[in-house]
């Protein structure tokens, strides 16, 4: 990379260093992701430094650490979260574990006029946090600029050295002045210039480079990022070097294979296979439950259908034969979905994405792999697939999981029979009951594997705060529980049976009628591109035995590192639950008032 006067982001794990690199790069500067251990020598031509959050605890033993010395360097560095507390620790400050951790929104006091970099904030203001640390004692001449009602020392500085630490995330959309904040820290640091108007003809460029003169073969979902993907591929490469493969596993919403074959029709586009591998999917996913490995048989026998297709197709003399000797594999990953895979050094390992499975992973080792969307965000993606000429709908649809309706259909190996009783959780004036069914989260920069809170009450109640407050303040308060949902179906708590499921065409075809009318509902209503993604989600639960449970999952994002619960009316969710309870075997309707952190937009 040529050397430009860039603003560092330092590395340290966490779900966001990418993120900051994005809003920078908005914010019109150059910027570079690097290690934290990178040398202070090496970063001293910075214009600044940022350092990240990430999932450890600072004072772990093998935690990641950086160059003291780069806090000598008299250049601008700001910590964010973990980068809080190793600038604290470094300096001679005290961190240690929070009384209260904090996910999600929370409202920061500004003191002392809000310091040099908080100016824009005014009195207070909503912020996002994602911590369980907290700095207990601030390092020697630094000022306290902001707290919180869990935190005492949210924000503070040394303008003196040019240090700046923040517990809270500015780079995330959901903080308010977020931008300003970053804003007034990369006008202290003056780097060199970014513009992304000319991204399209750079990603390009990366395309040929990493070709080579070999031929691809793509792996396409109909989702945005692998239709941006194969798209790029056949302008920059040319139909003859390009191969797309589109799987019907058997996962996919209602009516998708044929309306995607349609869309690549009207774009010209005709080197297109469709396979139905939807036998060897459910065969695959047969007697498996647990999330993880779900992800893996799914991501596995992508790579299995894609070598016999390949074989069959006779781009390989036999299926023994490897197509790297004139073949990459092509991917339409993102770079969320290499961050929650533990795709950086430091990072936690959220979940397993299809496409980051062991045997693609050694395949990427080999170079074996192109992926020309790797390092992007879906809202990069979206304006790549502009420039690339795509059509509106293409481009704007709501983003789908490789993996389809497998990791929104959750299996469970325990029958149970659980009665209705009012959980030790605080919850005001609704009563809840906590599931024994669990999914993934991401608490702290890390991941969390446990169970879901109901709340029960009337639906007019969702028009008031309370339900939302408890949505953030019962994760940060209860280490069991990283979701709260609201009984739409039901307003006090019933008895209900957990049944043992596995995935199968069955409860693919329910979810997938489920998932049809959540669609026409948001059509009909003007509400598609006004909500970011709608998963909606089975659940083995239900109100009689063998009986199961949607979730409906709506929420607002820009990049899917973080996300916010979409509001829906009364009137919506009364409709949409009443069609759901129609639908044979379903007896329960929840909606998911969760933001990320705590729980991921996926369930599993």
């Amino acid at each position: 990379m040529e050397k430009r006067k860039s603003i560092i982001i330092l590395d340290f794990g966490g779900q966001y260093a990418h993120l900051i690199g994005n809003r920078v790069r908005r914010l019109g500067a150059f910027s570079e992701i690097l290690p934290p251990e990178t040398p202070a020598e090496t970063l001293k031509y910075a214009a600044g430094i940022i350092l990240s959050g990430g999932p450890q605890s600072v004072y772990d033993k093998g935690s990641p650490q950086a160059d003291p010395k780069i806090l000598e360097l008299g250049i601008p560095v700001l910590g964010l979260c973990y980068g809080l507390h190793w600038m604290t620790q470094a300096l001679g400050g005290e961190v240690r574990p929070g009384h209260v951790k904090e996910y999600g929104r929370t409202r920061i006091e500004t003191v002392n006029h809000g310091g040099s970099i908080l100016q824009d904030c005014g009195d207070s203001c909503v912020v996002w946090m994602s911590h369980g640390d907290e700095a207990a004692t601030l390092p020697p001449g630094f000022t306290l600029i902001a707290t919180s009602d869990a935190c005492k020392n949210a924000a503070f500085e040394n303008t003196n050295k040019h240090l700046y630490a923040l517990q809270f995330h500015p780079e995330v959309t959901h903080s308010e002045h977020g931008t300003d904040i970053l804003k007034r820290f990369v006008d202290l640091c003056k780097p060199d210039p970014w513009s992304i108007e000319s991204y399209a003809k750079h990603v390009g460029e990366e395309v040929k480079q990493d070709a080579k003169d070999k031929k691809v073969f793509m792996l396409v979902s109909g989702g945005v990022d692998s239709t941006v993907a194969f798209t790029l591929l056949n302008q920059v490469l040319g139909a003859d070097r390009v191969q797309g493969l589109l799987v019907d596993t058997g996962l996919m919403r209602k009516n998708e294979v044929k309306l995607i074959k349609e869309a690549f029709d009207r774009l010209g586009i005709k080197n297109l296979r469709v396979e139905d591998a939807s036998k060897e999917f459910f065969a695959a996913l047969e007697g498996v439950y647990e999330p993880e490995q779900k992800r893996k048989a799914i991501g596995n026998t992508f790579l299995e259908v894609q070598r016999r297709v390949f074989q069959e197709m006779g781009l390989a003399e036999s299926r023994e034969q490897k197509a790297e000797s004139n073949w990459l594999l092509g991917q339409g990953t993102i770079y969320p979905d290499t961050i929650e895979t533990g795709g950086t050094k430091h990072a936690d390992h959220i979940k397993t994405h299809h496409n980051r499975v062991e045997a693609v992973q050694k395949m990427i080792d080999a170079g074996l792999v192109i992926e020309p969307l790797k390092d992007l965000y879906k809202d990069e993606v979206r304006k790549l697939g502009e420039e690339l000429g795509l059509p509106h709908e293409l481009v704007w649809r709501h983003p789908f999981p490789g993996p389809g309706l497998g990791v929104r259909i959750l299996c469970t190996q325990e029958e149970q029979r659980a009665e209705s009783r009012e959980q030790k959780v605080e919850s005001g004036s609704f009563s809840n009951v906590i599931l024994p069914i669990k999914s993934v989260g991401v608490q702290g920069d890390g991941r969390s594997y446990k169970h879901a809170l109901v709340l029960f009450g009337n639906i007019e109640e969702l028009d008031k705060k309370a339900a939302w407050e408890l949505a953030t303040d019962i994760p940060n308060k209860n280490k069991e529980i990283n979701r709260v949902l609201f009984c739409t179906s039901h307003t006090t708590p019933v008895p209900f049976s957990v049944t043992p499921f596995t995935i199968t065409r069955a409860r693919a075809d329910l979810l997938r009628e489920a998932d049809s009318i959540v669609h026409d509902a948001m059509v009909e209503r003007g509400l598609y591109e006004k909500i970011w993604q709608f998963p909606v989600v089975l659940l083995p639960i239900g109100v009689e035995p063998g009986h199961e449970a949607i979730v409906l999952r709506p929420v607002d994002s820009t990049e899917a590192m973080t996300a916010n619960a979409t509001r829906l009316d009364q009137r919506f969710l009364e409709t949409v639950t009443q069609q759901l309870m129609k639908l044979p075997g379903i007896d329960l309707v929840f909606y998911d008032l969760t933001s990320k952190p705590p729980g991921t937009i996926e369930w599993e």
